[in-house]
């Protein structure tokens, strides 16, 4: 969760490098949409948990307006201070979050669904450094532990405690003992 300014200034830069960008290099904000969502993101997380004075209101609802534009915008539906830093949002499309929580560089895909169900209000809990796959569907109050990687179309109901290993199909089910690391940026893995 983003405390202060230099919170923020950590968190986007992690997430710059999880979007691959080599370090040095300013990212292109005019063309990459995705880029500015994860900015908004993260400016309205800073706003809303940071900046209480009503001094604060006009930009804050700037914000807050900006960034559910480009939500709509590129059909994503995610919760304020769900996703810890390293956020990869691999392409624009369909993505819903509903309330959980997300760890450190993890990686998604487009088609993604991850939410509650059974009248439950929280979601799953999700580990560091884990790849979800285009079309997964993330369905519960479970864990997923670190260094998970969740195959495109999975559709996961039940808990993955174990580390490192990938789990695909419908019931998502363990494939193998391949872990995330390809896909996460290395300069981001601990």
């Amino acid at each position: 969760m983003i405390r202060s300014k230099s919170d923020l200034k950590e968190y986007m830069y992690r997430d710059k490098i999880a979007l691959h960008y080599a370090e040095g290099v300013k990212r292109p904000g005019f063309k990459d949409d995705i880029w500015k969502f994860e900015i908004l993101l993260r400016k309205n997380e800073y706003v809303t948990n940071c900046l209480k004075s009503n001094i604060f209101l006009p930009y804050k609802l700037y914000i807050k307006y900006r960034f559910h534009k480009m939500s709509l915008k590129l059909g994503f539906t995610i919760p304020l201070n769900s996703i810890d830093s390293g956020l990869s949002i691999a392409h624009y499309g369909l993505l819903t979050i509903g309330n959980c929580k997300i760890g450190k560089n993890c990686r998604i895909q487009e088609g993604v669904n991850i939410g509650s169900t059974s009248g439950d209000i929280k979601a799953a809990t999700i580990g560091d450094n884990v790849f979800v796959g285009t079309g997964a569907k993330i369905i519960g109050n479970i864990k997923i532990a670190d260094n998970v990687v969740i195959g495109a179309g999975s559709v996961v109901t039940k808990s993955i405690l174990e580390e490192g290993v990938t789990y695909a199909g419908v019931p998502a089910r363990k494939i193998s003992n391949n872990d995330s690391k390809k896909f996460i940026d290395s300069r981001l893995i601990d």
